[in-house]
């Protein structure tokens, strides 16, 4: 059944370029990834990073960045300046009059905010891309003799990273934006998507390495991979559930014909932002290490960076708070209640028992929030766990636990359930199967 839907995805040529298209840009971002900063000693900042493991925030820095970040290469601040730049956009549309206006002046307003995004990624890279040149000029000579930097280096190799790395990301950024519009899928979330991806074989490797070693029972191994697939399976019912509210539609006489009369219904997810609440936090969360690594001689920058390690309770402790808020954040901003009842009002549809107008949109909202809630505070546990629990008690490594929750699972989950539904509605639309029975990827109904 899913190798037939493969299958039937080169049968539509429009289809077919889509997914090459997006394919090879893929492709172009991963060699990207291997491509090192010049004047970087690569082999000596791997051997660096790997005798550092456990560096925390760096670690899961990497993990964003495929591994280019570690390798130090020209897309090693991958694309989390441009998430952060539209954080950013997105919070002054919530607050500035101005940007609320171009938001609500259609395609051209979104031109503007896109614009403004771009410029707002180039200044957070190129304020990041000097946090990268400081750390690296701070490694000092490694045991067997070798530089990671050239002792000699000044200001000339700052200039230079700063200039590479911004224009790496820059680059992502067009990729990103040309895989939305060219190819399939959301752009941004397939580059992170392919980055966490690119790590999963290391880390069962790193593990399979540690059973046969003898440094852990198989039993163990056993339970933790039965522990992922639950937590799978639990995040796929969080990603699909949904409220469905009854809509019934007037009967109306035009001429000799009678339009509307038929029962539907409005799906409102229980997760109806998806990944971003994840992604928007994840970048908030960079920031400490980041202001940090512009004065690694600070005692007290070194000690505010510490209560941001990803193992600290302190840091899981707002990294929940935050997915929470940008749940409710980018709920508002993808569901707009008031909007979803005056077109019900214009098309003769209402709520069973609630009147149309205000009294729908109210009652719309109130059930948004209530089932936004759970959703929200469930996706911030799934996002502390592996830290909290597989870290601490199953002794596991960082890259490995990851896998178990958190930020790397709950992304790939969800932009892998996205990229299905679009292929699918691309294939009943010219009257294939999709992939899943009935050619429908099914929601959960949660009362």
């Amino acid at each position: 059944m899913i190798l037939s839907s493969f299958q039937n995805i080169f049968k539509i040529p429009e289809l077919r370029k889509r997914v090459i298209f997006t394919l090879l840009l893929l492709i172009v971002e991963r060699i990207g990834t291997h491509i090192p900063v010049p004047g970087i000693n690569s082999q000596a900042l791997i051997a660096y990073m790997q005798d550092s493991a456990g560096r925390g925030l760096l670690d899961l820095y990497d993990l964003f960045a495929g591994g280019a970040f570690s390798r130090a290469t020209i897309f090693a601040l991958g694309i989390m300046p441009y998430i952060s730049a539209s954080i950013i956009l997105q919070l002054l549309g919530a607050v500035l009059p101005y940007f609320q206006r171009l938001q609500k002046e259609g395609e051209e307003g979104r031109k503007k905010i896109t614009q403004y995004t771009r410029y707002g990624t180039v200044l957070i890279a190129f304020m990041q891309a000097y946090g990268v040149s400081i750390f690296l000029k701070s490694i000092q000579q490694l045991d067997n003799g070798q530089y990671v930097v050239p002792p000699d280096a000044g200001f000339g190799f700052m200039l230079l990273t700063m200039l590479t790395l911004t224009a790496g990301t820059v680059l992502i950024m067009w990729l990103g934006e040309q895989i939305t519009e060219r190819g399939i899928g959301n752009g941004v979330s397939l580059i992170i998507f392919i980055g966490i991806i690119a790590r999963l074989p290391d880390a069962f490797i790193g593990e399979a390495r540690e059973v046969m070693s003898g440094n852990r029972e198989i039993l163990v191994e056993l339970a933790l991979l039965a522990l992922m697939v639950a937590i799978i399976a639990v995040v796929v019912l969080l990603t699909q559930g949904m409220r469905k509210i009854p809509v019934q539609y007037a009967k109306r006489v035009v001429g000799r014909k009678v339009y509307g009369g038929q029962s539907t219904h409005i799906p409102l997810r229980v997760n109806t932002a998806g990944v971003m609440p994840i992604i928007f936090a994840q970048s908030i969360m960079f920031i400490p290490q980041t202001v940090a690594s512009f004065f690694p001689n600070s005692a007290l920058m070194t000690a505010v960076a510490s209560y941001f390690d990803p193992t600290s309770f302190v840091y899981s402790f707002v990294y929940a708070l935050l997915i929470v808020f940008f749940t409710y954040f980018y709920t508002a901003i993808a569901f707009n209640p008031i909007d979803v009842a005056e077109n019900m009002k214009k098309h003769g549809g209402f709520i069973p028992g609630v009147r149309p107008g205000k009294k729908t949109s109210e009652f719309i909202d109130n059930i948004l929030t209530k089932i936004t809630l759970p959703g929200s505070v469930f996706l911030a546990l799934i996002a502390v766990f592996p830290y909290l629990v597989v870290v601490r008690f199953f002794k596991v490594s960082y890259e490995f636990a990851s896998f178990f929750g958190g930020t790397s699972l709950l992304i790939v989950v969800g932009v892998a359930l996205d990229l299905l539904q679009q292929l699918e509605s691309h294939l009943l639309m010219r009257h294939y199967d999709g992939f899943m029975k009935g050619g429908r990827i099914r929601g959960r109904r949660y009362a």
